[in-house]
């Protein structure tokens, strides 16, 4: 190997581990400036408040149950109220260890979440590149370094360790290591209730790609680390399945919730105050509504005479006004049922491991029982962006304004969560 060659390979390995680390700071710091400097600036929105500057601003909403669980442990009464025994115990665990060492709550929790966040960077990065190609492993990781619901990887929520986990163990899968597979899975299994959905996906994967025995072992070991939760809610509270009725306090039924949905499908076409009221009150969010699918339409069905470029730009245009119309019950559905298209339509360019736990993740979401949250835990599941990271891949244009139209909702959910606001 000449030297001009070892050169271009040690400045091809300096590209390939610099990137995600600049994906994570760059989008970790557009977070931190929203919440820790812009947010103190604005007054208090109704119903949240002015955030001070420091750690406190990382800690919000489910945080607070991170906080009892690593402090004073499990409490659980089957109630049918929301209990701590619904969050799974790995992230609080790995928290009450650095309190040990001295580390305050808020700091420990935060640093847990962003530097597990920063590691899941990596191994989505050399997994989608062993898999596609680095092109694609560039734009997956834009794409979840970027996406609005990533300021759930930044705080004091579970978001950054799952993905981590969980992107460890199906990496670990395609590249036929099952030890690692189980090993990477079981810890998933301990941390989130959709690692659950790794379970089924890895076994019907090995089954559709006729692995051997050892794959279907690593498929039944990833449960380990629920089945150690279940003992121990067996032998702490007297029931094995505590943490399912734990859910109850924020999902009361299991199955699909059709109300719910209908409610976010009013919400996105006729508007809160319309459906709140069954009937119109509001005018013009039903007028705007149809004007901007009216618009939609003309654009594809003159799409032939128009340029791409103008297409795309104003399909981009479109988008933004319907999520300042409909906002957040629109990011949920675009999240569940977006993310379900994109598996199936690119279902055959992703690996069938890939493929399966997405459709599993999404529909274990779907038979929950409810509607709260969705666009943050299907971001939790990994398959959806690395199919949108493949599909950017083959049409930048698309991912510069998809990336655009990210940092904008990143900038403010980060605001939003700072002031104590609902994200998600």
């Amino acid at each position: 190997m000449t030297k001009s060659q070892i050169f271009l390979s040690k400045a091809s390995w300096m590209k390939i581990l610099l990137f995600p680390a600049a994906m994570w700071l760059a989008s970790r710091l557009l977070t931190w400036i929203a919440m820790l400097l812009i947010a103190p600036l604005l007054p208090a929105p109704p119903g949240g408040i002015v955030p001070t500057f420091g750690w406190e601003v990382f800690h919000a909403w489910d945080s607070g149950n991170y906080r009892a669980i690593a402090t004073s442990g499990y409490e659980f009464v089957n109630d049918g109220k929301g209990h701590t025994l619904a969050f799974f115990p790995l992230f609080p665990l790995i928290i009450r260890v650095l309190m040990n060492l001295g580390f305050p709550f808020e700091v420990a929790g935060t640093l847990v979440n962003n530097l597990a966040f920063l590691a899941a960077l990596y191994f989505l990065y050399f997994w989608v590149k062993e898999q596609h190609s680095e092109s694609a492993a560039q734009w997956t990781t834009a794409v979840v370094a970027w996406c609005p619901l990533s300021i759930f990887a930044g705080v004091i929520y579970t978001e950054g360790l799952y993905l981590l986990l969980s992107t460890a163990a199906l990496r670990a899968f395609d590249k036929q290591k099952y030890g690692w597979t189980a090993f990477w899975g079981a810890m998933a299994t301990a941390t989130r209730p959709t690692g659950m959905a790794l379970i089924p996906a890895f076994f019907l994967a090995a089954w559709k790609q006729r692995k051997p025995p050892s794959a279907y072992i690593a498929s039944f070991g990833t449960a380990g680390g629920l089945l150690l939760f279940s003992l121990y809610c067996g032998l702490q509270f007297g029931d094995p399945l505590g943490f399912l009725h734990a859910q109850r306090g924020w999902r009361p039924s299991l199955g699909f919730d059709a109300q719910g949905w209908w409610k976010m499908v009013m919400q996105v076409t006729v508007g809160t105050l319309n459906w709140k009221h069954g009937g119109i009150k509001d005018p013009l969010h039903p007028l705007l509504f149809a004007l901007i699918i009216g618009i939609g339409y003309c654009l594809w069905y003159f799409r032939k005479q128009l340029s791409s470029a103008k297409v795309d730009y104003g399909f981009a245009a479109l988008v933004f006004l319907l999520w300042i119309l409909a906002g957040d019950p629109l990011i949920n559905a675009i999240a569940v049922f977006g993310s379900a298209y994109l598996l199936w339509r690119l279902r055959s360019h992703l690996t069938p491991v890939t493929v399966i736990y997405g459709f599993c993740g999404i529909g274990l979401l779907l038979a929950s029982g409810g509607t709260i949250s969705l666009s943050r835990l299907v971001y939790g599941i990994v398959s959806p962006s690395v199919a949108l990271g493949v599909l950017l891949s083959r049409h930048p244009r698309w991912g510069y304004l998809t990336l655009l139209f990210f940092t904008i909702l990143l900038a403010s959910f980060s605001v939003r969560f700072a002031q104590e606001l609902w994200v998600g």
